[in-house]
């Protein structure tokens, strides 16, 4: 199966679909959500091997880096900061933010 999401004027992920992979136009769903829902949909993967992280509502899409990036966790560190894996980590509470959950 694969994922898509859906990406508002600011790059923020407003939902995800499942597309099917035996979809006739070969293209894993991406014609019909197109044709029948439009929008700007771009492919993510569920364990995360294309695009950093599986897309989320309230996710932002960096089109530079072609990542998906959780929303900032409201841990009140200074130390908060985005690591090459486009996750938040503070160093102050040894946490990282994993698809918008915390884990120590």
């Amino acid at each position: 199966m694969a994922h898509w999401a859906e990406v508002d004027e600011n790059s923020v992920v407003t939902r995800v679909l499942v597309g099917d992979n035996n979809d006739p136009a070969g293209d894993e769903g991406y014609s019909w959500l197109i044709e029948n829902l439009g929008g700007t949909w771009i492919k993510t993967s569920y364990n995360g091997t294309i695009r950093y992280n599986f897309a989320g509502v309230g996710f932002t899409y960096d089109p530079i880096d072609d990542a998906f990036i959780a929303p900032m966790p409201t841990c009140g560190h200074d130390s908060l900061l985005l690591n090459n894996e486009k996750k938040w980590e503070c160093d102050t509470c040894a946490a990282t933010s994993l698809q918008g959950r915390t884990t120590a």
